[in-house]
């Protein structure tokens, strides 16, 4: 955990979420800026500022099944599922994190 980190502070529960899953490794919550009429976020528990910078293979498919896990439980079919990584690439905060998006229609390309 980090203290600056609001992912973090989530985590710890200094920072109230809609929470919509939970597992022993993964957090997911409603996004408070969503993008689409659902926009959830997948966070893993582990501090990891972003996809770049892990190597741990394990942590990546806990997120993403925690993603794919949180999409079935809202009963998704059809979703999109991003990862920014850095700030040119949209990135906010430095946790990594996955975002599903769902309930229109989405483009291509995005942006």
């Amino acid at each position: 955990m980090t203290a600056d980190c609001l992912f973090c502070n989530i985590l710890a529960g200094n920072i109230p979420c809609q929470k919509l899953g939970e597992t022993k490794t993964v957090l997911a919550f409603s996004d408070i800026n969503p993008q689409a009429p659902t926009h959830a976020l997948v966070i893993h528990k582990t501090h990891t500022a972003s996809l770049s910078e892990t190597n741990e293979n394990q942590l990546l498919g806990e997120l993403l099944g925690g993603a794919r896990d949180v999409a079935q439980q809202l009963e998704l079919g059809d979703y999109r599922l991003v990862i920014n990584n850095g700030a040119a690439a949209g990135q906010s905060v430095f946790h990594l994190h996955a975002h599903i998006l769902a309930g229109r229609p989405l483009k291509w390309p995005p942006g």
